[in-house]
């Protein structure tokens, strides 16, 4: 089992093209062609999960936080993030992180939160634009099915829980063959008329070249009429937070209870209770201030996330609960979505959970 496989499977869910403009996820010490022996889980990367690892013999740390978030211009080895690195590289322990493109697919961070609170109904609550595109392929009809059965085998028609969805058109074509030109049909120097078929897909954009790869494999044209968009339609399974539903109403302060048992939580930031009985629960783990006014939007009775700074709580207007839990305590279950998907696609490989606690805040 190389880390190159392991990796392969995680940006299949969550692909390196979802992480925002800021963020460093992927690998970010080691080689990918390494043969791995085994895979440590963890939110952080510290010295101690480096010590951990070393321990439990495995060579691969996958962390949700990037451990390097910004150029370094030296190792100072009394930084914790220089500190850790240099451990990791004298170790041979490659260290990858998957950041916030496992928190913008919807059964990514907050797909494990819904899961813990029994949320239904779950959609994003800020889904992203320009991350569709839309393919049209002419072909010979009697090619028809062959391209379609190839673009949806490579990822194409995929609409929520539709697949193989396409729309397919009749028309004429007419082309003339060139010297030097192999045309499928017709003669060099004479122009052919050809009933063709108009074939439409859509898919994520992150899968254009093996998409543009299946249709001209499939095509059998030497030279491919096809055109290409970008599409404005928002993509609502990618995106930031999630806006679900309890299976039916609850009293809040119980509800509040039962939040600080799941996540471990000795205390809870909130804003004023405005109603006794909660419903619609909107979460974002880690830092989900920006998703205020769209939880307000979404009609949300309650706002789970961390990071609320002291002004932003007025936000709420009484619309909304607002609730911090803490930045740890919203992600920590991010340990055990990485465990999901290894023991899902890798049923002998070994994995560990760390048993080093990395949250830098105390409670007294």
């Amino acid at each position: 089992m190389t880390i190159s496989a392991i990796i392969s499977v995680l940006e299949k869910m969550a692909p390196m093209f979802l992480q925002e403009s800021y963020d460093n996820s992927g690998l970010i010490t080691g080689q990918k062609q390494t043969e791995c022996t085994g895979a440590l889980l963890c939110l952080d990367v510290t010295e101690s999960v480096i010590n951990d690892a070393i321990t439990k013999n495995c060579n691969l740390i996958i962390s949700h936080h990037p451990i390097v978030f910004k150029g370094i211009k030296k190792f100072d080895s009394d930084y914790y993030v220089d500190k850790t690195i240099i451990a990791a590289i004298k170790n041979d322990i490659a260290i990858y992180a998957c950041h916030t493109n496992m928190d913008n697919v919807i059964n990514g961070v907050n797909g494990k939160i819904a899961d813990k609170l029994n949320l239904i109904n779950r959609k994003i609550l800020q889904p992203k634009s320009f991350l569709i595109q839309k393919l049209v392929v002419f072909v010979p009809f009697e090619h028809q099915e062959a391209i379609e059965k190839s673009l949806f085998e490579a990822g194409a028609g995929e609409m929520g829980n539709y697949a193989e969805c396409s729309f397919v058109s009749e028309g004429t074509g007419s082309f003339k063959p060139l010297e030097g030109a192999d045309p499928h049909t017709g003669s060099i120097g004479i122009r052919t008329i050809q009933k063709e078929a108009k074939v439409e897909v859509i898919f994520p954009i992150w899968k254009q070249s093996a998409i543009l790869n299946a249709m001209k494999n499939a095509h059998p044209y030497e030279e491919v009429s096809y055109e290409l968009y970008t599409l404005q339609n928002k993509h609502q399974e990618i995106g930031a937070g999630i806006i679900a539903e309890l299976e039916q109403s609850v009293d809040i302060k119980d509800f509040l209870n039962e939040l600080k048992s799941i996540f471990n939580v000795k205390c809870l930031k909130h804003t004023q209770i405005i109603s006794d009985k909660i419903k619609k629960i909107a979460i974002c783990g880690g830092s989900g201030s920006f998703l205020i006014q769209d939880a307000i939007r979404a009609k949300a009775d309650v706002f789970i996330t961390s990071d609320i700074k002291y002004h932003d709580f007025f936000e709420a207007n009484n619309q909304l609960v607002l609730v911090d839990i803490g930045h740890f305590e919203s992600e920590q279950f991010t340990i055990e979505l990485f465990a999901d998907v290894l023991k899902n696609n890798f049923p002998t490989f070994a994995h560990f959970k760390t048993d080093v606690h990395t949250n830098p805040v105390k409670y007294l």
